[in-house]
């Protein structure tokens, strides 16, 4: 068994972690980062308003917020709600020369329902636009001259399996890059052995806790559940050299150099939990490619995590400044 070390989420004090927000996050140093980010562009639909979304749309506007620069793989319909997405990528700074336009499929919908808690379920609608991603040579040129440093993927669009094939001809075509598996698992959208070639092809694997209870569930019958003896199996048996567990409200969990290490997460009142773990993700692939330490890294990734939970809608407004007030709301040593 590997050793399990809890981090206390001690970063001295507000202003040294404001320091190192806003000089490194929001400056040129946040640039270096290029990734290409393919998957599902779709509406989430609640019962009284409707966001743009999908986890890669969501996970891209925020890494674009934090000064790096993302080429969004995507697709979307001829409809008004495919019109409205191209808008609004525009206003998030999101290039729209990889986002292709069909007039076979509506844009992609997700009706959401939230419980008292703030927690999120989908009903997504299939097939839809982001189904049907093609990567003609063309294409592959373009993101080969982009030099992507990493690659960002999911579950979801990748069950198709034509979008599959896509993501492995831009794996192939970008072999320098790094891989970023964000699992984002929905009922009915997945299948193990999906999980398991994704995750052969991550360098990051991020998931949640029930994910990973599911996970070892499935290929660990009915042996009790140890999130340390899941980590070292799934590095091991996938090749994955860090794997992120988010946490909810108790924070992240990180697997990397055969130990595992738990960063306390920052208590908010919630909105709504869609798309906290996409800003999450974000953070986390942002601070990890300037090559902080973890002791940064995590509670970075935590705290935008909690802005965007405490507000409403997948991918609100935020700013360093909201950044900083979640890390000083807690008694600083």
């Amino acid at each position: 068994m590997f050793p399990l070390k809890q981090v206390r989420n001690n970063l001295g004090t507000c202003s040294v972690f404001k320091l190192w927000s806003a000089v490194d996050c929001m400056s040129g140093k946040g640039g270096s980062l290029r990734i290409v980010s393919i998957g599902e562009v779709l509406w989430d639909v609640f019962e009284e308003n409707e966001f743009l979304g999908g986890a890669p749309l969501n996970f891209s506007g925020n890494l674009q917020r934090l000064g790096d620069s993302v080429a969004l793989v995507t697709a979307v319909g001829t409809d008004a709600r495919g019109i409205l997405a191209l808008e609004k990528m525009d206003t998030l700074g999101l290039t729209r020369e990889f986002v292709q336009i069909t007039v076979e499929l509506p844009t992609g919908t997700a009706k959401v329902v939230t419980d008292a808690s703030g927690s999120a379920s989908f009903v997504i609608d299939r097939p839809a636009a982001f189904d049907l991603l093609h990567a003609d040579e063309v294409v592959l040129a373009k993101l080969k001259k982009f030099h992507p440093d990493w690659i960002y993927f999911g579950t979801l669009a990748q069950a198709d399996s034509i979008n599959e094939n896509v993501l492995l001809q831009i794996v192939h075509s970008c072999n320098g890059a790094k891989r970023f598996y964000d699992m984002n698992l929905r009922t009915g959208h997945w299948n193990l052995g999906l999980v398991q070639r994704l995750s052969r092809l991550a360098t990051v694997v991020k998931l949640n806790d029930i994910e990973a209870e599911l996970l070892f569930r499935l290929t660990h019958g009915e042996k009790r559940f140890s999130l340390v003896e899941f980590c070292e199996y799934w590095s091991s048996a996938y090749g994955v050299k860090t794997i992120c567990i988010t946490l909810g409200s108790k924070g992240c969990a990180v697997f990397t150099d055969t130990s595992l290490r738990i960063f306390a997460g920052y208590p908010i009142a919630v909105a709504d939990t869609v798309g906290a773990g996409d800003a999450f993700a974000a953070a986390f692939l942002h601070g990890l490619h300037l090559g902080w330490p973890l002791e940064r890294v995590a509670p970075f990734a935590n705290a935008l995590g909690a802005v965007v939970a405490s507000r409403p809608g997948p991918m609100p407004p935020w700013t360093m400044s909201d950044i900083d007030l979640i890390v000083c709301s807690r008694k600083c040593d």
